[in-house]
């Protein structure tokens, strides 16, 4: 039998909740990744070294083992020095998402002011705090991310030692950035490299492939995929997996989403095989995100095996995309 192994791992954009739904979904990235960058957009948003600490806490009181690291992060908001350097030690990177954008966003950054922005973000630059981008405008869907490009370009030359992560990105506009500016990086998702707007409403409405920002068109496909395959040394892996309960997806407002964390793995392992790339894979969902972010997280290796694997209709509450499907790989031990 075909397999495939993988070192530590990760997933550098992931939605985990909180309360029951964080005790169900936590052992399900816990089982197959080393570590991975928590998103702060709970209700009320992580935004204090108190509300950092308690989430960590909670997170690793939900996975059964020690060979999981949750790497923290906050809210972004306009934070004095003082702050972040009583948070330093707790926190890998600051989220930063446009207000209303997304899921529980109320709360974020309204005006791209670069002079109220400033004492915030040279303070970031000299703990060495990484910011991370949702990236996308008001704008028409299809045209959130293209039109965000300008406020990209605005921070990375304004603050050229920062580092930028644009996260999930979905088009040919994001891709060609990231050879434009030294301090801009991005995050990929598996459901990225495989969906198109096509697969999300081009028949009946497929809810379960609904997130934000929205699949976009081929071409866009194409450009994520040329630079995910070859493990572009500023792109990495991030599922940006979004659980949501059945009744809130299927429903007349869908909740944007894709979850995919309990089989982000196998469906990267059937990609980069398809196109005779997996020896760049380990790149993609571990290397690059190390020397990026500089860490280190425990040694874990994670075998796939080339075999008919079946996806559960539903994690708990949770479908995940592709649910009750066949796919091609699946990691060892897991029927």
């Amino acid at each position: 039998m075909k397999t495939h192994t993988l070192l530590m791992p990760l997933d550098m954009h992931l939605h985990l909740r909180d309360g029951v739904m964080l005790e169900n979904i936590a052992p399900l990235t816990a089982y197959s990744f080393s570590g991975a960058i928590v998103m702060p957009n709970l209700v009320p948003p992580v935004s204090s070294l108190d509300d950092l600490v308690a989430y960590k806490e909670r997170i690793m009181a939900a996975v059964p083992n020690d060979y999981f690291e949750p790497y923290m992060t906050l809210f972004y908001k306009n934070y004095d020095r003082k702050f972040l350097e009583s948070v330093a030690d707790e926190l890998t990177a600051i989220k930063l998402y446009p207000a209303g954008i997304t899921t529980n966003s109320e709360g974020g950054v309204s005006s791209f002011d670069i002079e109220e922005m400033r004492p915030t973000l040279e303070a970031m630059i000299e703990l060495d705090i990484p910011l991370c981008v949702h990236g996308e405008t008001d704008g028409f869907v299809m045209d959130r991310e293209a039109e965000f490009m300008s406020i990209y370009e605005l921070l990375a030359s304004s603050f050229p030692d920062l580092k930028i992560i644009m996260e999930h990105i979905t088009t040919k506009e994001a891709v060609e950035m990231l050879d434009k500016y030294d301090n801009l990086y991005a995050t990929i998702t598996v459901h990225h490299l495989l969906l198109t707007l096509d697969d999300v409403v081009g028949g009946m409405m497929m809810p379960h492939n609904f997130c934000k920002p929205i699949a976009k068109r081929p071409e866009d496909l194409d450009a994520l995929l040329s630079v995910a395959l070859e493990a572009h040394p500023k792109v990495m892996f991030g599922s940006d997996s979004a659980p949501h309960p059945q009744d809130k997806k299927e429903s007349s407002g869908c909740a944007a989403g894709v979850f995919t964390a309990p089989i982000a793995l196998q469906l990267l392992c059937e990609i980069f095989e398809q196109y005779d790339k997996l020896d760049n894979l380990q790149d993609f969902v571990s290397d690059n995100a190390q020397r990026i972010y500089g860490i280190c997280p425990e040694f874990k290796e994670v075998t796939l095996e080339k075999r008919e694997f079946v996806i559960p209709k539903k994690y708990s509450s949770v479908v995940p995309m592709y649910a009750g499907q066949s796919i091609n790989w699946a990691i060892q031990g897991v029927d």
